[in-house]
Parts: C-alpha cells; structure tokens; sequence
C-alpha cells in the first residue's frame, strides 16, 4: 500500500493533491510500483500541513486553481498531474503555481514510478539551474551564459547549456560549434514526459562534459513548452549545472526555465535607456524567479553606478562585468568566451558558480 497513515519524524514523503478518485487511484498505483510512501490531500486545508516539507508535491488540474487561489507558499518540485491522452496539457495552471513539470497520463507514468523510486531509493541528484536574461537587446546575455558553462567545464561540472532565444544569435554560435553534428530543438518539438538523461545528452553537440541544446537555422519560432520541460528534467537529473539563455519576451517556455530555476541573473549594461527597457523584464522575471538579480555591464559612465542600475530595477546587485577589449576579438576567431580562465567575464564566472554552488554529483564524462 502505497499511503502513508502514521507520522514519523525522520521521513518526507510525496505528498499528492486531488479530488478526483480516478487520478488518484492511477498515482497511488504509480507510487506503489516505485515502491514510495506517500501523504494524500483532497483539498488545500489537508494539503497545507505537508506542504513545503513533501520532497515533491502532484497536484490535479482538478484543485490546481483551488491552491493557486489559496496562497500556499511558492515551492520547489510542484508537478501537475493531468488525465487524458490528447488532451492539452494545462500550462496556463503551471505557469501560475510555478509548477517544475506537467504530467499528462498515461504518457507520463514511466516518469512517474522512476521519480517515486528515485525517492524511495534516495538516489535523486538534482542539478543547479541558472536562468540568464538581457534587459535589452545586445545586452551580452548568451555571451554570459556561454561563458558560464564554459567556466563550469574548466570547475570539472558537467554542464548543459540551453538555449532559449530562437531570436539569438546562437549559443552554439558564440562557441564556435555551429558545425557540430547533434540534436537540436527541432528534433525535441514532439518530447512527451520522461527523457533518459544520457540519451538525450549524449545526442546533443559537445564534448566531454559540456553538451548544448541550440536552435538550427530553422523557422522555429519558440521553444515548445513540453520540450523545455523535458530538456529541464534530463538536465537536472543528469548534469551538474543547466545554463539556460532566455529570450527576454518571456514565453511559457522561458517561464517555465524561470520557475525552475535556482538563480536568475538580468543582464543591464550601464545606460539610462538600457534600463528603462530592463524594467518590465526584471519585475516580469521576479514574479517567476524570486532569486533573480542583476549584473551591471561595464562601462560605467560618470553620474550612474551599478548600485543605481539596480536600485531602479528594484533587483539586488550580484556583479559587475568590467570592459574586456580582447573578448570581441577572441569571438571573432571563434574562440568561447572565458575559455582561458582570466579576465573580468572569466572572473564574474566564478563568482557566479560559488553563488550557484553545484555540485559534482557523479563521475566520468558523458
């Protein structure tokens, strides 16, 4: 029996949220297949008590609006469960709870007993997620999250750069592997649920330990939801650290990323009208990502200061990045950004990840 009854201090099980007694027959026959003990709720008073302590919570389309009207605190690991194959997955829903992941059975139920077993066998690593935005465009965005994943490389954390802007110009670009053969967005456009992690990683371009997700030349104008949601999985449950490059119009897609992320940082270079245009896309983004903060890029001209860039997006400061002639020149040769390891992008890199934290959680490379 997969229904947890008796208290005990020591243990956190998953907690499911529903009225609906078909669904939650199905889920509980799910958690009993990975071998999980779970807590039951059918409405938000019951809900709350186990709320923010459940490793993770599956919520029904049927009380979704329910708690999204009840103002339980926003929380990690919300997935919203739904029935009905064909049916149009709720994402209207998701993006309002913050919810990490949609569930739609039964496509989704080998996910589902893998993450009950994960939990059940203690084995769940999960990997950081860095958002990364720009407050207008050329801000240096992709440049940053570029040179992030390449800084994380050199750290020894396998790392999975994303790219989220169909209207960049390309991570795979700003890196140089715009040749490399692999799997792009295109061939993810039709992902339901679970997405073995190796799989998926070992079919993107890369190398050892950093694979990227990026666009192809072609007319995809959007990165579907249900493939950010799978690429997010696998790259949390098989990397060290996920970088992801955000359009700044911020689809359900980009929300998603944002939901799911740890950290959030806002590219703003030192201007006046940079900052009048970064203002609706930081309190945007924040109402997603409450971690979201700005870095402030250099020059900075007399009378305006980084604390007053980010003061007027009503932000915290994370950094500084400071002018670096060779950078342009370097891109120009196709060389990634902060590949040596020196120089102010290169330094911000770091201090980025000692915010960030990851962890090496798993040996070897891809």
């Amino acid at each position: 029996m997969a229904v947890r009854t008796t208290a005990v201090a020591s243990r956190r099980y998953p907690l499911i949220v529903t009225r609906d007694e078909e669904l939650l027959d199905e889920l509980l026959r799910l958690a009993a297949a990975g071998s999980a003990e779970v807590r039951v709720a059918t409405d938000v008073v019951a809900a709350a008590a186990d709320w923010a302590k459940a490793p993770f919570v599956l919520l029904g389309t049927d009380v979704a609006a329910e708690v999204a009207v009840a103002g339980l605190a926003s929380r990690p690991a919300v997935i919203l469960v739904t029935r009905g194959p064909g049916r149009e997955p709720p994402w209207r829903h998701a993006e309002s709870l913050k919810a990490e992941q949609v569930a739609v059975l039964p496509l989704a139920e080998s996910w589902l007993v893998d993450r009950f077993a994960d939990h059940a066998t203690g084995t769940l690593a999960r990997g950081r997620v860095a958002a990364i935005l720009g407050g207008c465009g050329g801000a240096g965005a992709s440049v940053l999250a570029t040179a992030l994943a390449v800084t994380a490389r050199r750290r020894g954390l396998d790392t999975l750069l994303v790219d989220a802007d169909p209207l960049g110009g390309g991570v795979d670009l700003v890196l140089g592997w715009e040749r490399m053969q692999g799997l792009r967005w295109p061939e993810l456009i039709d992902t339901r649920g679970r997405v073995n992690p190796p799989a998926l990683v070992n079919a993107l371009p890369g190398d050892a330990s950093l694979a990227v997700l990026s666009f192809d030349r072609s007319a995809l104008d959007a990165v579907p939801p249900e493939a950010m949601a799978a690429a997010l999985d696998a790259g949390r449950r098989g990397r060290d650290l996920v970088v992801i490059d955000l359009p700044r119009r911020l689809d359900v897609a980009a929300q998603l990323a944002l939901a799911a992320a740890d950290r959030g940082y806002l590219v703003v270079p030192a201007e006046l009208r940079a900052c009048a245009a970064a203002r609706p896309i930081a309190k945007a983004a924040l109402e997603r990502c409450p971690t979201v903060g700005v870095l402030v890029r250099g020059p900075i001209p007399a009378g305006l200061s980084a604390e007053k860039v980010a003061a007027a997006l009503d932000l915290p400061l994370v950094g500084v990045i400071r002018p670096e002639p060779s950078l342009a020149r370097a891109l120009a040769r196709g060389e990634p950004p902060a590949s040596g390891g020196r120089g102010p992008l290169a330094e911000v890199c770091r201090r980025l990840l000692a915010d960030l934290a990851p962890r090496k959680h798993r040996a070897g490379g891809r």
